[in-house]
């Protein structure tokens, strides 16, 4: 296999004419990958992504080829799918306010254009969830805000208005199954590509605990943070060291790699209904 990318979790390789997507157990933070990996963290992402394209299948196509078929060193974490010309626009959906979210709300009253209601606290719940894109930044780089606009000037309305009907609508279909089972998914952040015939689909991971928030929704109340079952607790762990988040990251704790395991473990085990 010939590696075409290696990402900040996830690296690439061409065989045969398709792609091998490998997710490791490296977690990033602050666009800076830490020097210590979750054991499990790769294995439970793929997983947990092949139980969401199946769920989403109705709404959109998605890149998978195989699970199996895939170099045995990598069996578990990596998947064999189809090539893919990647939008470059990182497709949000917004459900709930946290993150850089409630940050550019609280700046601007807004998020990426999208104008939304006086008095919204950490963790308010949206009138209606929301379309807010960002640029896809380089490994290093941080992604800036966009608006609709501007994705309709890089990709064409036809294109902006696609991108933007398949991310609400798999948040929704998503965040309805996961209520379902106790979770809220506050936001999501998804890739899409076309095919060689200028189909859109579904690519990389989705709804999975590193590019969504999850939080159970028994214990949701506005106002402050969210118990989160997805990476945002080894962000705070990050931000309470005094890190300036530039390279070299420091060091996890043991506990802390423990406490990170078994939330992305409880997270898969909820909403999929499978033991991990």
């Amino acid at each position: 296999m010939k590696l075409l990318h290696s990402g900040k979790v996830r690296d690439v390789y061409e065989d045969r004419g398709d792609v091998v997507l490998v997710a490791s157990d490296r977690v990033s933070v602050y666009d800076v990958i830490l020097p210590t990996p979750i054991p499990d963290k790769g294995k439970i992402l793929t997983r947990l992504s092949l139980w969401w394209f199946e769920q989403l299948a109705d709404i959109v196509p998605n890149h998978v080829i195989s699970a199996t078929d895939v170099p045995e060193e990598f069996a578990g974490r990596a998947v064999r799918c189809r090539m893919l010309d990647m939008v470059q626009v990182e497709c949000i959906a917004r459900g709930y306010l946290a993150g850089l979210g409630l940050k550019e709300y609280q700046a601007r009253g807004q998020v990426s254009g999208v104008a939304l209601p006086p008095g919204l606290v950490e963790g308010s719940k949206l009138p209606e969830p929301v379309f807010t894109p960002t640029t896809k930044a380089e490994l290093g780089a941080h992604d800036e805000f966009i608006t609709y606009d501007d994705v309709v000037a890089q990709e064409g309305a036809g294109t902006a208005g696609e991108l933007r009907r398949i991310t609400l609508a798999v948040y929704r279909r998503g965040a309805e199954l996961a209520t379902e089972r106790g979770i809220i998914i506050a936001d999501t952040k998804l890739e899409l590509g076309r095919t060689g015939d200028g189909t859109l689909v579904l690519g990389d991971e989705v709804l999975t605990s590193d590019s969504s928030r999850f939080w159970p929704a028994a214990e949701w109340e506005p106002g402050r943070p969210q118990y989160a079952f997805d990476k945002q607790f080894v962000r705070d762990w990050a931000a309470g060291t005094g890190w300036d988040r530039t390279e070299p990251a420091p060091e996890v704790p043991q506990e802390i790699v423990d406490a990170t395991r078994a939330r992305y473990v409880d997270a898969y085990e909820r909403i999929t209904g499978k033991a991990w």
